[in-house]
């Protein structure tokens, strides 16, 4: 094996879902916008229609194609940017329901596509898509008039459980969407796991699917193993990688895997990222490059032929706390030279 390996449990991730599901009264979409958090919109979408999900979530339109492909004409894709120029002949052709942003998206969903689903993305607080309350109050009877899809918001701060922004953009959300008829949604994920109040007719999990907080009951569903290439004997006062900024400390065996910041793994991760043989941690040492990376791997009692960087012991969170960033980034970022093994799910 020339190249790191994900090996990607469908099982897992079906069962997050219907983990997730049964915290909801109502309706359990899916979120599967960035290729499935990176890890293959096709497979993940599949698996998730064979556990229940029937309505689903993209960033793009151009997303929807690899889902519709695999998904048939049953089920709902939502696309969260909405109707945007160009986009009605992908949006007619593969059926997918934009939610709209914006009064000027309204207008041109009303002349490119007149007789096509759409829904309505609202900003409740956070700033970022959807239509503010005036904007809103000004188009709502012409959108109305048409029978939306779903009517939904995004919360902002829903990973901090005890943030005074979720009551209000809940509070707001009602407020804006007050007599209507249409099926309502405001919780990802997080949301989910703030009460049935944050619920209403839909959720959209997320990144709880693919085993990421906050959802601390998700069955890790990501395993990444990077090959080692070759293992040499450095001896003390001798350094590893550019800059010289390891220097061995005594005799030590140093192992080079193959992979580095093309593949996600970030460069801020130097000095501090250790790599795992089994239950044994090896500390990386000197620089992550693009491609390689040095790990010393001198109190193993044999030599290792690959080393694990996502496993139990060191999950997607814990390896983006490591980095300073988030368990989403870190999924998103395993780049395309991983060979993908999908286990579970007729895969």
């Amino acid at each position: 094996m020339s190249a790191p390996l994900l090996t990607l449990d469908l099982d897992a991730l079906a069962d997050n879902w219907r983990r997730l599901a049964q915290l909801s009264g109502s309706e359990t979409g899916a979120t599967v916008k960035a290729d499935g958090y990176g890890l293959g919109a096709s497979r993940v979408a599949r698996r998730l229609a064979e556990a229940g999900a029937r309505s689903f979530f993209v960033a793009l339109a151009e997303e929807g194609l690899a889902i519709r492909k695999v998904l048939g004409n049953g089920p709902r894709i939502f696309v969260f940017s909405g109707h945007m120029a160009g986009d009605a002949a992908m949006l007619r052709e593969l059926g997918l329901i934009p939610l709209i942003n914006s009064a000027e998206q309204m207008a041109r969903h009303a002349e490119t596509l007149p007789d096509h689903p759409f829904g309505i993305q609202l900003d409740s607080g956070m700033n970022r898509l959807g239509m503010e309350a005036p904007e809103w109050a000004a188009v709502r009877q012409i959108a109305l008039q048409t029978a939306p899809q779903l009517v939904m918001s995004h919360l902002a701060c829903a990973d901090e459980p005890a943030h005074e922004m979720n009551a209000r953009q809940r509070d707001r959300f009602i407020e804006m969407t007050a007599g209507l008829d249409a099926p309502r949604s405001l919780a990802a994920t997080g949301g989910m796991l703030l009460g049935r109040d944050y619920h209403f007719e839909l959720s959209r999990p997320g990144v709880g699917l693919y085993g990421g907080l906050p959802f601390e009951g998700a069955k890790p569903v990501v395993h990444a193993a990077l090959p080692v290439i070759q293992i040499r004997d450095v001896e003390p006062g001798e350094t590893v990688g550019y800059g010289n900024t390891w220097t061995a400390a005594r005799p030590s065996r140093i192992a080079t895997v193959a992979a580095g910041y093309a593949d996600g793994i970030h460069r801020a991760l130097s000095h501090k990222l250790q790599l795992w043989a089994g239950d044994t941690p090896c500390p990386t040492v000197g620089r992550i490059s693009m491609d390689l990376i040095g790990v010393d791997v001198t109190d193993l009692p044999d030599e290792p032929e690959a080393l694990d960087l996502l496993n139990a012991h060191q999950t997607v969170d814990k390896l983006a706390d490591a980095a300073g960033t988030i368990g989403y980034e870190i999924l998103t970022s395993l780049g395309a030279r991983y060979k993908r093994r999908y286990l579970g799910g007729g895969a």
